[in-house]
């Protein structure tokens, strides 16, 4: 069986476009593959979190990964933290990673224009790192976002270069991975671009249905077609994206021809999109609080997780050491 590597930074609640553009992926996953999802904390320190938002967020997520459906019995659910072999094995790669290449990258520069007063090494050194999180556990594949397609090409750059300095045939080289499917982005409520944590144009899963109807209500439209069968501009299409993956097929051929007919009402439509989502999204937040009281099954799910990806890291830095030349004595 191959294996299938993913993490989450927990830097915010997951939104509608995280489920249906990665998790709902995940839970085919987990029955086709053997799976390490993990919740990557020491990426999120480049941002400086406190010690308590991060414990918190920490929890938040993984509440979230399994009222969604993630399985600790199909797969190897854990934090990135508990895994300290994967810390070593970053920092022996570094020593192959190159100032210039990284420097290149685009998430770096990105970050350190978001971010100028704080241009830490460990935004320079995510690729490292992220490829370690992959290598470790010898990925064949690793589903990635576009805005993740480079970090992983480091990865692959990575791996390559540690069998072709040792002369070994050690680390598989992952491949990118989306079912051979056009991965599905989920726009924001803003009227462009795609949902995020931090845009202010998501819909969370953990939503209450008041203020989730809310937003939805104060989504961007337009002031309506003139002519029958006018094309669509990007907020209107970006609602019927929306619902394209939460209400029936009838119900959006409905909105659809009265669109088409020039009767539609941008009100009727989203007071119908708010209720499907909250239809959706209900019975899972009702799980994430559920799970979050449940701090035994919560020490449960990540003493679980720590032993199983614990057992796979530690056995590929144990080689990795022997093939650099790191013997003890």
């Amino acid at each position: 069986m191959q294996t299938v590597v993913s993490g989450i930074r927990p830097t915010g609640n997951l939104h509608l476009g995280n489920y249906f553009g990665a998790v709902k992926n995940f839970l085919r996953m987990q029955e086709e593959y053997n799976c390490y999802f993990f919740i990557a904390d020491y990426h999120s320190l480049t941002t400086h979190p406190t010690p308590e938002n991060l414990h918190n967020s920490v929890r938040q997520i993984l509440a979230e990964y399994l009222a969604c459906g993630l399985d600790p019995e199909k797969s190897t659910i854990y934090i990135q933290s508990d895994v300290p072999a994967i810390a070593e094995l970053s920092l022996l790669m570094s020593m192959n990673a190159y100032l210039g290449e990284l420097e290149r990258t685009t998430s770096f520069k990105d970050k350190a224009r978001q971010q100028p007063n704080n241009v830490n090494a460990g935004l320079l050194t995510y690729p490292v790192l992220m490829a370690s999180d992959i290598i470790i556990h010898q990925a064949d594949k690793v589903p990635v976002g576009k805005d993740q397609e480079q970090n992983l090409e480091m990865t692959r750059k990575f791996a390559t270069r540690f069998n072709h300095m040792y002369n070994q045939d050690y680390f598989k080289i992952p491949q990118p991975f989306n079912y051979g499917e056009a991965l599905i982005k989920i726009p924001g409520l803003d009227g462009s671009g795609k949902m995020g944590k931090s845009e202010g144009n998501g819909i969370f899963l953990v939503d209450e249905p008041k203020p989730l109807q809310k937003k939805v209500m104060r989504a961007v439209t337009d002031s309506g077609p003139t002519e029958p069968n006018s094309p669509m501009t990007e907020p209107i299409q970006n609602l019927f994206t929306l619902m394209d993956v939460v209400s029936t097929p009838d119900t959006i051929e409905y909105f659809k021809d009265k669109y088409a007919t020039c009767e539609i009402r941008y009100g009727d439509l989203k007071k119908q999109l708010a209720e499907d989502i909250i239809k959706f999204t209900t019975p899972i937040r009702e799980r994430i609080n559920d799970i979050k009281a449940n701090e035994a099954y919560l020490s449960k799910v990540v003493k679980m997780g720590r032993e199983k990806a614990q057992a796979s890291a530690e056995k590929t830095v144990k080689e990795v050491r022997e093939i650099i030349g790191i013997k003890r004595f």
